[in-house]
């Protein structure tokens, strides 16, 4: 079974302020290289970091889905939003527990799935991303 890497961030210009997501899909290969599977940004409008967070990663689960990726390593910077979706942490946002919800019914699709919080550094190409979708509104 091939094993994927998802990278999420979301971000807020204020907070709330104008939000957008980005996510990075690769497929690790076998010599531990990463192929690209598909890169997504968009725009999602006035939102909190923490909800442009659970935007991401829920639009990256659903696309993870849709093309049956069954094995997955997710990884965002916020480690907040990684411990409540590890269970460690309650989530009290109404809102948040909306999206939260959204995820929980996404999860079954998946044989193997986890969630890591890494610096941002290491989650450089979602953070741009993230940033190309606020600056296509903030630009105009």
């Amino acid at each position: 079974m091939s094993k994927y890497i998802i990278h999420t961030d979301g971000g807020s210009r204020g907070n709330p302020g104008h939000s957008g997501i980005g996510v990075v899909i690769e497929k690790k290969l076998p010599n531990s290289e990463l192929e690209l599977i598909e890169e997504y940004d968009e725009y999602i409008g006035i939102a909190t970091n923490n909800q442009a967070e659970y935007q991401a990663i829920f639009w990256a689960l659903k696309r993870a889905s849709e093309l049956r990726l069954k094995d997955v390593d997710c990884y965002l910077d916020s480690q907040l939003v990684v411990r409540q979706l590890n269970g460690e942490y309650k989530i009290k946002n109404e809102g948040l527990k909306v999206i939260y919800k959204q995820i929980l019914e996404i999860l079954p699709d998946f044989d193997s799935i986890s969630f890591q919080d890494v610096r941002r550094e290491f989650n450089k190409r979602a953070d741009e991303l993230a940033n190309v979708a606020m600056d296509k509104v903030l630009d105009l």
